[in-house]
């Protein structure tokens, strides 16, 4: 059981970081001279230094502080979950545990999945030449792990409750 409680701690911690990885890092949207992220906007100049600009005016705000506000919440989230989960190990009696972890990564889950979703269907259709980001992709990564974490800690609940 020690093992379990170790790896589903790694496996928290993984995702964690890739959600705030997701979240800082610049490169939601590339192109060989623009790096793109949901805060900023890079672009390389002739002399090989990269400058920051703001988004383009054509983005639409709305949904790009829904993509921000989601992505902050899933690390939030996420974060809150393991401090749960430290917690809930000395406090709860058997059966009770893990829930409310399990709770928070499914909050963590849903909010990177809306985050990325708004973000593949209201940005970049219209560009060509480029291409999704590592921190795109370690989004959808991050919402895996978090749905698979979550999914971990329910089932785990049930096996200490027996």
């Amino acid at each position: 059981m020690l093992i379990l409680l170790a790896a589903i701690f790694v496996l928290h911690i993984i995702g964690i970081i890739l959600l705030l990885v997701a979240t800082i890092d610049n490169a939601w949207w590339m192109t060989d001279s623009i790096s793109t992220d949901v805060w900023f906007r890079w672009m390389l100049q002739p002399n090989g230094v990269w400058n920051t600009t703001d988004l383009p005016s054509h983005y639409p705000t709305e949904y790009l502080q829904a993509v921000q506000a989601s992505s902050v919440l899933a690390c939030i989230f996420s974060i809150l979950g393991i401090f749960v989960f430290v917690a809930q190990l000395f406090t709860l009696p058997k059966g009770e545990r893990f829930t409310i972890s399990g709770i928070f990564q499914l909050l963590a889950c849903l909010c990177i999945m809306i985050a990325a979703s708004i973000y593949t269907d209201r940005f970049h259709l219209d560009e060509s030449g480029g291409w999704y980001g590592h921190c795109f992709i370690l989004a959808w990564i991050s919402f895996a792990l978090t749905f698979f974490s979550s999914i971990t800690y329910f089932v785990l609940r049930k096996k200490t409750a027996a």
